[in-house]
C-alpha cells in the first residue's frame, strides 16, 4: 500500500507520498478539486492522512471519491509528531510527518461530521451572522438617534424599522439611516 500525507492549506497543499518501495515523492499543488483529481485520480488506492482544518473535509471527500482511504487526523495528538525535532516547521516536513504517521498507524482520527450535520452547522452559522448583523444595525441606528436626543420605543427586532418611522427624524438623519432601514426591512 502507498501512504500519502497532505499538508492542506487554503491556496497550496504540500503532498508527500511513500511508495511501496519506500521512496518519497513530494509535490506542491494548488488546493483545488481538479488539481487533486489530476494528481491522484486513477492511482492505486492509498491511505491518505490530512490534519483536521477548514479545508480538510472537502479535500477528504474529493480523495475518497478518487478511491483512496482518507483519515482526517487530530493535529493535537502529540505522539504523531514523535520524531519531529525543534527545527523550523515547514509544509514539507509536516507532509512527510503525516505520510509517516499513515505508514506507522500512529495518529488519532478526528471526528468527521455527516453531510446533514455540516449543512445544519452552515445554517446556524449563517443565522448567527444575520442576527449579529441585524443587532449591530439596530444598535448603530439607536446610537445615531440618541445623538439627536431621539428615542425609539421598545419592541421586537422585526418591527424596529416601523418604530423608527414613528420618530420625527431630521431630514439629514433620515437620509443617513435610510440604507440601514432598507436592509432591516
Amino acid at each position: 500500500m502507498e501512504y500519502i500525507g497532505i499538508d492542506v492549506h487554503k491556496v497550496h497543499s504540500q503532498i508527500c507520498r511513500r511508495t511501496a518501495t519506500g521512496e518519497y515523492e513530494e509535490q506542491r499543488i494548488r488546493t483545488e478539486r481538479h488539481r487533486f483529481a489530476e494528481a491522484w485520480g486513477g492511482r492505486t488506492p492509498a491511505r491518505v492522512l490530512l490534519e483536521a482544518s477548514t479545508e480538510s473535509e472537502w479535500v477528504a471527500r474529493c480523495l475518497e471519491e478518487l478511491g483512496h482511504e482518507v483519515v482526517v487526523v487530530d493535529p493535537n495528538f502529540g505522539p504523531m509528531y514523535g520524531n519531529r525535532s525543534n527545527r523550523v516547521k515547514t509544509d514539507l516536513r509536516d507532509a512527510r510527518m503525516l505520510c509517516e504517521a499513515a505508514r506507522s498507524g500512529v495518529y488519532r482520527p478526528a471526528h468527521r461530521c455527516s453531510p446533514e450535520t455540516r449543512h445544519l452547522r452552515a445554517d446556524l452559522m449563517i443565522r448567527h451572522a444575520l442576527v449579529k448583523t441585524r443587532s449591530r444595525y439596530i444598535s448603530v441606528i439607536r446610537t445615531l438617534l440618541r445623538t439627536d436626543g431621539l428615542r425609539v420605543r421598545s419592541g421586537a427586532a422585526a418591527s424596529f424599522p416601523e418604530r423608527v418611522g414613528e420618530v420625527a427624524l431630521p431630514s439629514g438623519l433620515g437620509e443617513q439611516l435610510a440604507p440601514l432601514l432598507e436592509v432591516l426591512a
